[in-house]
């Protein structure tokens, strides 16, 4: 990568102060901003390091301000995150995926429909009356179940475990590690104290341009389907349940689990370390917090919630404000009934 500044700034449709010519030929964070280097600045509690940076550029928002003198040049954006996932997409330096070759060690049956450049892995395992669309590239040590159905230009990584019936759309893209069509947590409490199990009977349907990190568990539904809409994006380490139901470009954060028959909404966004009860609907665009607990259905569009249980995010920091001072208030109303109790002493006497 070798650039100027103001090709970046075209690129992007945004505008430059300093340097238009200056040489761009990498990127570091703005913490560790070098001569040579792009970075950017989203989060104002880092602005300090803008005016301590050695970078050659920086991207920020339209709206910021300096207030000090800057060396880097400053390429003003309307978003810097979408501009940042532009260049990261025209610069992307990843190890080249090997595609569109199939691998003498995998073991794919007679039956398998497969479209157009496919590409299997070393030691994948794909079994019967399984359909892959063409352009998708399905990576080493990969284990497909009877009956899937694969899309166009999916990205398979190493490791994953797509189980049986599970539908997949085009361009998606699934991490290593991750388990697709599992059983769900279905268990009847018998008189003994023991538990009897309940088969899982339905499966999971992936649409189009969905994206899930590794380590994930989405489990097959009991009856009917477990449904990851168009463009849900999912970080790592998430518990889908069965049967649960997660809208068109919900996004979701890491250690996040929603249980069973859970309706989450369109456009959503849920944090970190999230955790959904079961049998509830969440309304479109609502915004949950890291570790935050969602109790209840929410039927009000775009709430933003904080806490366990949670509450609308400005109730929540105005009770957290009050929590904090509880110990002081404590004290104050020691003071208060002691000064009660000695007026009443003494007018007594």
């Amino acid at each position: 990568m070798q650039i100027t500044v103001g090709q970046i700034a075209e690129l992007l449709g945004g505008k430059v102060q300093g340097d238009y010519n200056a040489i761009v030929h990498g990127a570091s964070t703005i913490e560790n901003g070098k001569e040579g280097s792009l970075c950017f600045l989203s989060n104002l509690k880092y602005e300090e390091f803008v005016y301590e940076s050695e970078a050659t550029a920086i991207l920020v928002s339209e709206d910021f301000v300096p207030t000090q003198a800057i060396k880097p040049a400053l390429i003003f954006v309307s978003n810097v995150y979408e501009s940042l996932a532009v260049l990261l997409e025209r610069f992307n330096q990843e190890p080249t995926q090997p595609i569109y070759e199939v691998a003498t060690t995998a073991s794919i049956d007679e039956s398998v429909r497969c479209g157009e450049n496919v590409g299997v892995g070393h030691y994948t395992v794909v079994a019967k009356n399984v359909s892959i669309g063409s352009n998708t590239n399905v990576g080493a040590q990969v284990f497909i179940g009877e009956n899937c159905e694969i899309g166009e230009n999916c990205l398979i990584m190493p490791g994953v475990r797509i189980m049986h019936d599970t539908i997949i759309g085009k361009n998606c893209i699934i991490h290593s590690n991750t388990v697709i069509g599992s059983d769900g947590f279905g268990f009847a409490p018998t008189p003994d104290g023991n538990y009897v199990k309940i088969r899982q009977m339905g499966k999971v349907i992936i649409e189009d341009d969905v994206e899930i990190g590794s380590n994930c568990s989405i489990d097959r539904a009991t009856f009917g389907a477990t449904i990851l809409h168009q463009g849900v994006k999912l970080d790592n380490l998430i518990q889908i349940a069965h049967n649960v139901e997660i809208g068109k470009h919900t996004v979701i954060a890491a250690q996040t689990g929603v249980a069973g028959s859970a309706k989450i909404g369109e456009g959503c966004k849920i944090g970190g370390q999230v955790g959904v009860v079961g049998h509830i609907t969440i309304a479109d665009g609502v915004q949950i917090q890291g570790q935050s607990g969602i109790q209840s259905s929410v039927k009000a569009k775009n709430t933003k919630l904080f806490g366990s249980p949670a509450l609308d995010y400005t109730h929540f920091l105005r009770s957290y404000a009050v929590f904090k001072k509880l110990p002081t208030m404590l004290d104050a109303l020691g003071d208060l009934e002691k000064l009660v109790y000695r007026n009443q002493t003494e007018s007594e006497s």
